[in-house]
């Protein structure tokens, strides 16, 4: 609002011949959460950072404890290496996976334990060759016979 009150007006009337001249500009029309119900304040508690979780949302930023992440991460690394194009790469992705593993297993971060262990590389590379060839995969669906892994 860039124009002065004038004399002998009052401010409420200043004001809302502000807002009905904004309004008929259309400078009201498309802003963020035009058309959706607002947060009600008595249902809500009072966050300090809630404009940083707004951000990171916005930006698609996720942060998790290391163990998390490396959780997320191995289940991300197992769905390429059934994707992957060759058993060489298979390999790569899975030993290289089983380094930050075992990284983590000997030098635990803050947070919820891992509940992770290093995978059977061959196993795993035993699975991508029976999808490969049109077999059914392990039937447990985890590389290593079980949820947490392989053997070492």
């Amino acid at each position: 609002m860039t124009e002065r009150k004038p004399p002998g007006v009052s401010f409420e009337s200043f004001v809302d011949k502000q807002i009905r001249d904004a309004q008929e500009r259309g400078e009201f029309a498309n802003l963020p959460g035009a058309g959706e119900p607002s947060a009600s304040v008595t249902e809500t508690v009072y966050d300090e950072l809630w404009w940083i979780k707004r951000k990171m949302a916005r930006e698609g930023i996720t942060v998790l404890p290391p163990t998390l992440a490396l959780r997320k991460e191995a289940e991300d690394t197992l769905i390429a290496a059934a994707a992957a194009p060759s058993e060489r790469v298979v390999r790569r992705l899975v030993e290289d996976l089983n380094v930050k593993i075992r990284d983590m297993m000997f030098k635990p971060p803050p947070g919820p334990p891992l509940g992770l262990k290093p995978y059977d590389v061959e196993e795993v590379v035993r699975q991508w060759r029976e999808r490969r060839a049109g077999g059914r995969p392990g039937t447990s669906g985890h590389p290593g016979g079980g949820p947490g892994g392989g053997a070492d």
